[in-house]
């Protein structure tokens, strides 16, 4: 057996030589641009990963110590970025990451061992340690493991795949966010852009008899302009993207997201201080859905139930939140952000509905729990990368559409706020208190979105938040591509989503909240 168990278009020794003055691949600009630019020696995913019968091998060692379950987890994953900062592209990334991770779980407890070097000496040690950590009983003879093959459904929605796109290309898009940013409005005073790509292969390989992989590819453009105007400061954020290819672009424009961060940021200026105490609050849809990520999404992932700390911990078939709210985690909506093929335990993704007209239905769940619990895997196992173990993750988490008109939601409502964008935020999973930083809000009044408010907060209970949301727009939309969640020090990308939603009362509180983490 060689020692590299990858294919790859680009040799090590190449990429190597090409990055190693950069450390990590962090490649600062402009000599790591000119390369890239002259010679775009870019790597190509490999047609295939570890072969069966290594993973067969690597299977048998992992449970060799009498464990109950082992999984063989291998990643190839490419990255590709550039930033603009004052005029400037600043810094250019490119860099390969690969290995192996192997767990053994008996139990509750869990073993998990990754290489990164990748011939079989090494792998071989990483499942005995994995086996050891797990495993109670001596090293006795090797058992055998059969997997078979299954190709999962593709959530890809490519026609130019970004990975062969040349950076130059990727660079022109920055200048044009730039440039449009900055003649929009004379108070512009610094414009960020940035893309990104990334390109992962998987393939997992488990005692179950699964072998199952999976190409993810990601593309996200960002935007950033700060305006200033007598000395107030503020910031507007665009971007998006998703499992698309190059061609996305084309509608999702630089220009549009350059003038809708300008937009935003503008509007700020000179905006009023959020009243505060209780109020009937109107969300908006699509991004607004983060704060049904965090206050209520989580909550449902099976680890918290299966420990007793969250809220919802035995309490499948109760009324959770009011009729009108039916909550899905989809992770086979093509091109979606927070969308797979399969999860990271080689389970393909699927349609969950965790609440249904305010019954809670299902938690989320992985091999771990859903063993534990004995419930039925819903294909939610994810993890960052090969160094990590999966855990119950989201996807896209969106509610159902309803049956009111937005216009008509708005007009109901006398005096109250409307949150159409949020920030940062914190969550207490054990009793579901939250507080979420409004990036954009208005008043309502006499049934019209009036004055712009800056310094908002949301603050609430994600159950009682539910049980107030007595009406629900027909105007369903998913984000434009932004989310990443973090976990237990893991982060993924997810997507949310949203209808127009009004809930009777939320208090709206007027101190801005720093975000500990989720979404980003």
């Amino acid at each position: 057996m060689s020692d590299s168990l990858f294919s790859r278009s680009v040799s090590r020794r190449k990429f190597l030589k090409s990055t190693a003055a950069a450390g990590a691949g962090l490649l600062a600009a402009p000599t790591i641009l000119d390369v890239l630019l002259a010679d775009r020696a870019y790597a190509a995913l490999p047609a295939g990963l570890l072969d069966e019968q290594t993973m067969e091998k690597l299977l048998a060692i992992a449970m060799s110590r009498g464990g109950d379950y082992a999984e063989v987890f291998v990643e190839y994953n490419i990255t590709n970025g550039v930033s603009l900062e004052e005029n400037k592209i600043r810094q250019a990334e490119y860099g390969i990451d690969q290995g192996v991770g192997i767990r053994v779980l008996k139990g509750e407890q869990t073993g998990y061992a990754y290489s990164d070097e990748l011939n079989f000496d090494k792998l071989k040690q990483a499942a005995e340690v994995a086996s050891y950590i797990a495993g109670t009983a001596a090293a006795g003879t090797l058992p055998t493991y059969d997997v078979s093959p299954k190709k999962s459904p593709s959530m890809l929605k490519i026609q130019l795949d970004p990975n062969e796109v040349a950076v130059k290309e990727k660079i022109a898009l920055l200048h044009r966010a730039n440039d449009t940013a900055r003649a929009a409005d004379s108070r512009v005073t610094q414009v960020n852009t940035s893309f990104y790509d990334s390109h992962r292969m998987i393939q997992v390989a488990t005692t179950d008899g699964i072998l199952s992989d999976d190409r993810q590819s990601m593309v996200r453009l960002n935007v950033t302009a700060i305006v200033e105007e007598e000395g107030d400061r503020q910031t507007g954020y665009a971007g998006g993207g998703g499992r698309v290819g190059f061609e996305h672009f084309k509608d999702l424009t630089p220009e549009h997201c350059a003038n809708e961060a300008v937009r935003l940021a503008t509007t700020l200026l000179g905006a009023a201080e959020a009243p505060a105490g209780p109020q009937m609050v109107v969300l908006g849809n699509g991004w607004a859905g983060i704060l049904l990520h965090e206050a209520i999404g989580h909550g449902l992932e099976a680890d918290f139930n299966r420990k007793g700390t969250s809220l919802y911990s035995g309490r499948i078939g109760e009324k959770v939140a009011s009729k009108n709210c039916t909550v899905i985690d989809e992770g086979n909506i093509v091109g979606r952000r927070g969308s797979i093929g399969c999860d990271d335990e080689g389970h393909d993704s699927q349609k969950n509905v965790l609440i249904e007209n305010g019954i809670l239905r299902r938690y989320m769940n992985d091999k771990l729990n859903s063993t534990l619990m004995g419930l039925e895997s819903t294909g939610s196992g994810r993890r960052q990368s090969f160094r990590h173990y999966p855990m119950p993750r989201m996807t896209n988490t969106y509610m159902l559409a309803g049956e009111h008109d937005p216009q008509e939601i708005i007009a109901s409502v006398e005096k109250g706020f409307y949150a159409k964008s949020f920030g940062g935020g914190q969550v207490d999973i054990s009793n579901g208190n939250f507080v979420f930083q409004v990036t954009e809000g208005y008043l309502i009044e006499n049934g019209k979105i009036t004055r712009p408010v800056k310094g908002a907060n949301l603050i609430g209970v994600g159950p009682k938040v539910l049980e107030k949301v007595d009406m629900v727009g027909t105007d369903l939309e998913l984000d434009a591509g932004l989310g990443t969640c973090g976990k237990n020090g893991q982060s993924v990308p997810v997507g949310v989503g949203l209808p127009t939603c009004r809930i009777s009362e939320v208090t709206v509180g007027g101190t801005d909240v720093q975000g500990s983490g989720g979404m980003g």
